[in-house]
């Protein structure tokens, strides 16, 4: 709440209705608390919606991006080709299982790896060493798959789509042209868990893979135990405790009163997308005026329904006459909060120092120019036009 006037408006959050407290409060009184019931029936439910046969539920987004370059059996040595216009996490799942990062650049206007961009890191020095590639589906819009898995087949590497930004896309999640697709379900996503991550595949030992390695890698089926003096009881059946690790993985599971909420949310997906939808809509022609200082967010050019995650206007802080976070706080001050996604990871330390001459214009002229303006399902159009008053104010 700003002082004395409206509510404060973030650039994203949570939608949590009665019903969805009260499915938790169900969960609650269960008597599951950690994995149950609901964990299956959350997967089975997403798998549909999304159209994979396959889908493995896991604590956040970043362990699920964790756990599909271990399935793959990624490690040092390899490298993973990533945009460089993503969070983190999207590069760090491969410094986690010891691979090499190779940034791609992005278009500038959309922020999306390109097929040419991937095509530049294959022709450079770490190209004969790129095993998997990570395209990132970008505030809801979708990279362009089908030519990225073209060129990936054509060397035989692996295609692990973050879609945490893109829940609701036409056609992600179904991993037409990708091995798996990786979903977040943090607080501002498009459905929350609280946190969660999904991971989506049509391949059932990827699945496998995945639901095994994020329980410590367990295994409980006698047809795989490899000791069987350890493993075997005097009647010939498997010992009813017993379990074997045949490689260490790590307790990325989640409990049944996370996954009751994300049941819950993704009954109201389709609710969700549309209102989504509309406000971008509104913001694409309400904001028009206010060009060239500021533009609407650009089109990737894709067909297809987006289901859209952020609204990352571009801003020409040159013209404005004021740098991004000057603009950020007078914004602030009116209550309108904002963001900016992302700093290109290549910049963060980390990378830096292992990349020091790496130049990426298309990152750098999109991270320069973009701001994140508030965009959930809550928002009303009262609320929306606020926001644009501000930005009215503010550039003025």
């Amino acid at each position: 709440m700003t002082e004395g006037g409206p509510p404060f408006l973030p650039y994203g959050c949570q939608t949590v209705e009665e019903d969805d407290i009260a499915a938790v409060a169900e969960a609650l009184r269960s008597g599951w608390l950690t994995t149950g019931p609901l964990v299956g029936r959350f997967e089975a439910e997403f798998a549909k919606t999304v159209q994979a046969p396959h889908a493995v539920v896991c604590a956040n987004g970043t362990a699920a991006l964790h756990l599909a370059m271990m399935a793959l059996g990624i490690g040092p040595g390899d490298a993973v080709c990533v945009p460089a216009l993503t969070f983190l996490a999207t590069a760090n799942c491969a410094t986690y299982v010891g691979a090499e990062v190779a940034f791609a650049d992005v278009d500038a206007a959309t922020g999306l790896m390109t097929p040419e961009s991937f095509r530049a890191v294959l022709d450079g020095p770490r190209g004969a060493r790129v095993r998997a590639v990570i395209p990132v589906h970008l505030n809801g819009q979708a990279a362009d798959m089908a030519g990225i898995a073209a060129l990936a087949r054509q060397r035989g590497i692996r295609v692990v789509e973050d879609a945490c930004h893109a829940l609701g896309t036409e056609g992600i999640g179904a991993c037409s042209h990708s091995d798996m697709a990786v979903f977040s379900l943090h607080a501002v996503k498009t459905i929350t868990a609280g946190e969660g991550g999904v991971v989506s595949t049509r391949d059932p030992a990827l699945a496998e893979a995945l639901a095994r390695l994020r329980s410590h890698g367990m295994v409980r089926d006698a047809a795989r135990f490899e000791s069987a003096e350890l493993a075997m009881a005097a009647d010939g059946g498997a010992n009813p405790w017993y379990y074997e690790m045949p490689e260490p993985g790590f307790n990325y599971r989640l409990p049944d009163i996370n996954c009751a909420l994300a049941l819950s949310q993704l009954g109201k997906l389709d609710r969700f997308l549309a209102r989504r939808a509309d406000l971008v809509g509104r913001y694409d022609t309400l904001l028009a005026p206010l060009a060239p200082k500021l533009l609407p967010m650009a089109r990737a050019g894709g067909s297809g329904a987006v289901g859209w995650h952020l609204y990352a206007a571009r801003f020409d802080f040159d013209a404005i006459g004021h740098d991004r976070a000057a603009v950020m706080k007078a914004l602030a001050g009116r209550g309108i909060g904002t963001q900016v996604h992302y700093l290109p990871v290549h910049l963060q330390p980390w990378y830096r120092k292992r990349n020091p001459d790496l130049a990426l214009p298309g990152a750098l002229a999109y991270y320069r120019h973009c701001l994140s303006l508030p965009l959930f399902p809550s928002l009303t159009d009262a609320d929306q036009d606020r926001v644009v008053a501000a930005l009215a104010e503010v550039l003025a």
